[in-house]
């Protein structure tokens, strides 16, 4: 859930009792952004649990990209407490939890510059970073003179000097802490559960301004270098004001272009609802967690269609998950351990569009409870090896991998069309881009199942993901025909469907061709090819490299449907990628450069090639001209509630095809004038709307028929209707 800016997102009676509680009001977004606009997958987050920034970074380019995760929520990044051995475990995991300093020079996960590599390679794949935020506390009582921290601070429980190793001078002394002095003992009494000490943690005095400035100086510290947001360990036990004050301090995000998106740790209760953090970000739901979890347990997912509000929750404010770090180890209603059951109860999650989901990805555990990540002898981590039995990995099960696909083309619809049968067997339409069907029981599940999805081919991701570049489909394909399919559902699994895992070759009718009218050529009836592209192209922050052209498996010149080339930080600025079509098939192609709001072709004339071969390109021959290309503007004045943000969507690919996940977002700079443009071939005429849509899927498009306007270095001046 995305922060809007102050205005929108902290009513004007919090901006008061912030103001007469002695707590600044500071406009945010000071830092200019930095940084090209970078593209952004889909809301849903997975949780690399303690795993290494080159391990990250690594899954970021071979995985998460490509299969269209939205974030990566890493393990705390600032210098940690060292336990040998505490509580029976070796280096226990929760040691990361008890901070001594800011510095981001070495942690058991990497160094700094392995940090910023980590999320400048994840943020080109369109995933940004989540820093798990310990702000409440420092370290407790028992760490506390057990050595140097991580990077050789000498602490003690109420005493961290040079926090930051930039001769600033900034420390915590003993008056830095909350004056309890105590563990929290009543947890029915407010006041103390955010002014006492949480498991005997050294609580930060938040109340002091000077305090939560040196906590907004760190988190600046990490948006500056292009992390995206924060999840916020133990929030409940911060005040809310003191809270609110924190966040208001913050820069914007560079290359993202928007506020830092936060999402807070709150164990709802009758003292501290959930709701009274909703203002600051989205919320953890631990009630969903409950329910969900317990429901795929007892095989009873019957009454899932429809999900209330858990805990006072919307679906906006709300982060969901089946298990996280900490439930694993409580609470373990549902984990890896568990078996298909579990994949089971994520892949509802992510099919689902209530709540924003976290996917658990973690390291196989005993029955010690702090027994920390596989590591070396000294506590530092090992890679993570998915191939292996160390790390579980669990994001990568097939019963997952295809789901964030799913719910990046279903973003914007409701549920509908709900189908029962028995207690454990549950599906629902997603409008007419997707459908689900799930088998909690001990046997197969046989019918039919209307839809509104077009008629054709689908590759089930319920079971796989679907590799659109290759064709590749490892969940087997679902037909549908006449408004309706039939599958047989295994044991504990899972069919999905959904518009953009379409099989047969089906792609919309583009409205403007790169040059004059290609014409499609029909692939002969020869056997299947591999032709691999390698092109050299230099990109902007946030650019990404299709090959477009003119046949089905190449998009039918829709760069939506092209083939994405990948490249590394050692290759770059190499591109590669392959398609698998009928040997022999002639085609035309250009390379395309898509990103940060607009779609860029490569200059005249189109190439041409043969299925089955090895084509090679360099971005703009020798000798061509660019096409003419004009500035669109677009101001457009729209009030907004907490969370929502305004796109362009319209009739061209570069405004996403009418597919308001693919349009072009504005800036709300200018608040309530939202701001921004792309480049078009001049006399290109195009119709338009405006949509406000939310991080976690809901659309609302504006009323009245389509604009229409035709592009020409001109400023369209639009009010919301």
């Amino acid at each position: 859930m995305r922060i809007p800016r102050p205005r929108a997102a902290i009513p004007a009676a919090l901006v008061a009792t912030l103001v007469a509680a002695g707590l600044t009001v500071v406009a945010a977004g000071t830092a200019p952004a930095s940084a090209a606009e970078v593209r952004a997958n889909g809301d849903a987050i997975v949780h690399l649990f303690q795993w290494r920034w080159d391990s990250v970074a690594q899954e970021c380019e071979s995985t998460l990209g490509p299969q269209g995760w939205g974030g990566v929520q890493v393990s705390p990044p600032q210098e940690h407490v060292v336990l040998p051995s505490a509580e029976g475990a070796t280096y226990p995991w929760w040691q990361d939890y008890q901070p001594v300093s800011y510095r981001l020079d070495s942690t058991r996960r990497g160094t700094r510059a392995e940090f910023v590599d980590m999320v400048q390679r994840c943020r080109a794949q369109g995933v940004k970073i989540y820093v798990d935020m310990v702000l409440n506390h420092m370290s407790g009582t028992g760490s506390a003179g057990s050595g140097p921290g991580s990077a050789g601070t000498v602490y003690g429980k109420y005493s961290y000097p040079n926090l930051f190793n930039d001769g600033s001078g900034d420390s915590y002394g003993y008056g830095d802490f909350a004056p309890c002095y105590r563990r929290i003992s009543n947890w029915g009494n407010k006041q103390e559960v955010q002014d006492c000490e949480l498991l005997d943690l050294a609580d930060l005095n938040t109340a002091d301004p000077e305090v939560r400035r040196k906590i907004a100086k760190y988190m600046n510290a990490v948006i500056d270098l292009g992390v995206a947001g924060f999840r916020v360990d133990a929030a409940k036990h911060v005040q809310e004001a003191h809270l609110g004050d924190i966040i208001n301090r913050l820069r914007d995000v560079p290359g993202f272009g928007g506020r830092p998106d936060l999402f807070h740790e709150v164990y709802g209760d009758g003292t501290i609802p959930y709701t009274a953090y909703a203002p600051y970000g989205g919320v953890t739901n631990f009630d969903y967690q409950r329910a969900v979890s317990s429901a795929f347990r007892d095989g009873a997912i019957a009454q899932l269609g429809n999900l209330p509000n858990y805990g006072g929750l919307t679906a906006a404010q709300a982060v969901v998950f089946v298990d996280n770090h900490d439930t694993q180890r409580e609470n373990p209603t549902l984990t890896y351990k568990s078996g298909a059951r579990y994949y089971l109860a994520d892949a509802f999650m992510m099919a689902h569009p209530y709540g924003r989901p976290q996917l658990m990805s973690s390291y196989a555990f005993g029955s010690v409870h702090g027994q920390g990540p596989p590591s070396t002898s000294n506590g530092t981590t090992l890679a993570a090896d998915c191939t292996g039995s160390a790390w579980i990995c669990e994001h990568r099960n097939p019963g997952v991998a295809g789901m964030p696909g799913f719910r990046n083309a279903v973003a914007g619809t409701g549920i509908g069309s709900v189908v029962t049968d028995g207690n454990g067997r549950l599906a629902f339409a997603r409008g007419n881009r997707g459908y689900a069907a799930f088998n909690a029981t001990n046997s197969a599940w046989s019918r039919s199942f209307a839809t509104s999805l077009p008629d054709g081919r689908y590759c089930n991701v319920g079971r796989g993901a679907y590799d659109r570049s290759t064709g590749a489909c490892p969940g087997g394909a679902v037909t549908v025909s006449g408004g309706a399919f039939t599958a047989s559902i295994a044991a504990d699994q899972a069919v999905a469907l959904h518009v953009e895992a379409r099989l047969d070759g089906a792609t919309p009718t583009p409205t403007v061709s790169p040059t004059g009218s290609p014409t499609p050529t029909a692939s002969p009836s020869v056997p299947a090819g591999s032709t691999r592209f390698t092109a050299t192209v230099s990109t902007d922050l946030g650019q990404e490299v299709y090959v477009v052209g003119s046949i089905p498996a190449l998009g039918s010149w829709n760069p939506a449907n092209g083939v994405k080339l990948s490249t590394t930080s050692g290759s770059y600025p190499t591109w590669t990628g392959s398609v698998s079509v009928p040997a022999g098939t002639a085609f035309e192609w250009k390379l395309v450069k898509v990103g940060n709001g607009s779609v860029q072709w490569e200059n005249d004339p189109n190439r041409t090639g043969t299925a089955g071969s090895a084509l090679t390109a360099t971005w703009n021959q020798p000798g061509t001209t660019p096409p003419a290309a004009t500035t669109v503007s677009f101001r457009a004045t729209a009030t907004t509630t907490l969370g929502q943000n305004v796109y362009v969507v319209g009739d061209l690919p570069a405004l996403g095809g009418w597919d308001p996940t693919k349009g072009v977002r504005l800036s709300p700079t200018a608040y309530p004038v939202w701001t921004g443009g792309l480049n078009l071939p001049a006399g290109t005429a195009f119709s338009y709307k405006y949509v406000k849509r939310t991080d976690s899927g809901q659309v609302v498009w504006e009323s009245g028929a389509n604009r229409t306007a035709t592009a020409g270095s001109v400023t369209l001046t639009d009010t919301w209707r």
